[in-house]
């Protein structure tokens, strides 16, 4: 985060917020990891369930499965979770294609392609992630040579006080965020949570999904050993996959919030008009 002025203009103060390559990474994400979603539930519908272990096939105990059972002359959806099942009709397990009640994990306005092909939602998967990873790494070289990961992102050992995250809980609950001086800076809240995303979440995405790739495999065997087998990592990536959801739905939320037009301009041009409320 860069901390240059852009001055006063009618009564507005502008913060130089992002640097050219931060907005240029953030908007790469954006599409990478949309496409990525997408075409990922596409290759997730080819088996629809989630195991433990070495192995997992149709005859292997999942704990998460979305499955369609017969009931009468129609089919249902039904999701398992552990010991628990839902009925998600419509939604998950059986919904509609082209009017028609069709077996599918998750609907086809959720996958890339929009209908069932293997083979395509794992090219646009596969080129997407070498794409997210290139441009995930030059970040991090950036964020190392120019200490933006230490100089914005690092709390400090008050921020860390019980306290003082209190505090700040409760103010984003109230939906109160900061002015002036005080928005030149990360709030403790959002530090921990980028921190989670960049040096947690998102190596755990990478490491599961090459844990997967058989090919991968023959170069550093010991994925299989550090994630607990091949069915533990899909069930890790795609754990973490919907943990980075969550964490975008609360960034979005937090964007509407605290005002989508300061928002977005900072992410666009890098200025960010500090009386108008803090970062998301």
């Amino acid at each position: 985060m860069a901390t240059t002025d852009a001055g006063m203009a009618s009564g507005r103060t502008l913060f130089y917020r992002h640097g050219l390559l931060v907005r240029l990474s953030h908007w790469v994400n954006v599409l990478c990891m949309t496409v990525l979603l997408y075409s990922g539930l596409q290759i997730f519908n080819a088996h629809p369930a989630l195991y433990w272990g070495q192995y997992g096939a149709d005859n292997d105990p999942s704990f998460i499965s979305m499955e369609a059972e017969q009931e009468g002359d129609a089919l249902k959806g039904v999701t398992h979770l552990g010991g628990l099942s839902f009925d998600t009709t419509g939604i998950l397990g059986v919904s509609n294609v082209d009017g028609e009640a069709t077996v599918r994990g998750f609907p086809n306005w959720l996958t890339l392609p929009s209908y069932q092909d293997l083979a395509s939602g794992r090219r646009w998967h596969f080129f997407f992630a070498w794409l997210f990873v290139i441009n995930g790494f030059i970040y991090l070289a950036y964020g190392f040579v120019s200490r933006h990961f230490r100089r914005d992102l690092l709390p400090a050992a008050e921020e860390l006080k019980p306290s003082h995250l209190g505090h700040e809980i409760v103010s984003h609950a109230r939906l109160r965020f900061p002015k002036g001086a005080e928005a030149r800076h990360y709030n403790t809240l959002q530090k921990l949570a980028y921190v989670a995303v960049i040096f947690v979440l998102l190596p755990l995405m990478i490491g599961t999904g090459l844990t997967m790739s058989p090919g991968f495999n023959a170069v550093a065997p010991w994925l299989l050993d550090l994630f607990g087998g091949r069915q533990s990592a899909r069930t890790l990536h795609f754990l973490t996959a919907f943990s980075l959801v969550a964490f975008v739905a609360v960034h979005v939320a937090m964007v509407l919030v605290s005002g989508v037009f300061n928002n977005l301009r900072s992410m666009i041009t890098g200025y960010y008009d500090i009386g108008q409320g803090g970062k998301s």
